[in-house]
C-alpha cells in the first residue's frame, strides 16, 4: 500500500511539474490537488478546439482518489462565454478502477470590467458496469463550481461535488462535501 501511494504521487507531482494549471482545494477532511496539461502547446496545433490532459488526486481521511483524464474543449461561437468540454478519465482508489465518460460546461458571467472575470461550471462523470473493472460496479461523480479571477492568472474558487464509487458488494459514496481552493495558470 505505501508503494502504491509512492507511485500515485510520484506520477501526480512529475505531471503537475508541466502543468498549464494547479488547483488545490480544502475543506475540514478533504484535500485536493488537481492539474491541467494542455495538449496544444505541446505538439504546435492552433486549432479552435483545446485538447487536455487533467490530473486529480482527492485524499479524504480514509481512502485516496487517483484520477487521470483525456478531454476536448471548445467554446461555442453563437453563446459567447459558454465552454463545453467532453473526454474519458481513469478513476482508481482502493480495489476500484473506472473509465467514466465526462462532460463539462462553464460559463463565463458578462460582467464589464470593473468585476474581475468571473465563471459557472458543471461536471457530470458516469461510468456504467461496462466500464468498471476490479471490484468497482459503476462510478457517479458531479460537481458544481464558482471561479473567480482575482488576480492575473490566479482564481479563488469554491463548489460541491459528490462522487459515488459503486463496488460490486456494496455501495460507498466516496464523498460529499462543499470546498473552497485557489488555481494558478501559466
Amino acid at each position: 500500500m505505501k508503494m502504491k501511494k509512492i507511485i500515485i504521487g510520484t506520477l501526480l507531482m512529475a505531471g503537475l511539474l508541466q502543468a498549464d494549471g494547479i488547483g488545490l482545494n480544502i475543506n475540514s477532511e478533504d484535500v485536493e490537488v488537481e492539474g491541467t496539461i494542455n495538449l496544444n502547446s505541446i505538439v504546435g496545433y492552433s486549432s479552435g478546439t483545446n485538447y487536455f490532459l487533467g490530473l486529480d488526486y482527492l485524499h479524504t481521511n480514509d481512502d485516496n482518489l487517483f484520477k487521470v483524464g483525456f478531454g476536448a474543449s471548445n467554446t461555442l461561437k453563437s453563446a459567447g462565454g459558454v465552454t463545453f468540454s467532453f473526454g474519458l478519465e481513469s478513476v482508481i482508489a482502493d480495489s476500484y478502477f473506472t473509465l467514466p465518460l465526462f462532460g463539462q460546461a462553464a460559463l463565463r458571467l458578462p460582467f464589464d470590467e470593473e468585476i474581475p472575470a468571473t465563471s459557472l461550471k458543471a461536471k457530470v462523470a458516469y461510468a456504467p458496469s461496462v466500464l468498471s473493472f476490479s471490484d468497482a460496479d459503476n462510478y457517479l461523480e458531479y460537481r458544481l463550481e464558482a471561479d473567480m479571477e482575482v488576480i492575473s492568472n490566479i482564481h479563488i474558487y469554491g463548489g460541491y461535488r459528490n462522487i459515488d464509487t459503486d463496488y460490486e458488494t456494496y455501495n460507498y459514496n466516496f464523498n460529499d462535501s462543499w470546498y473552497g481552493g485557489l488555481k494558478v495558470s501559466f
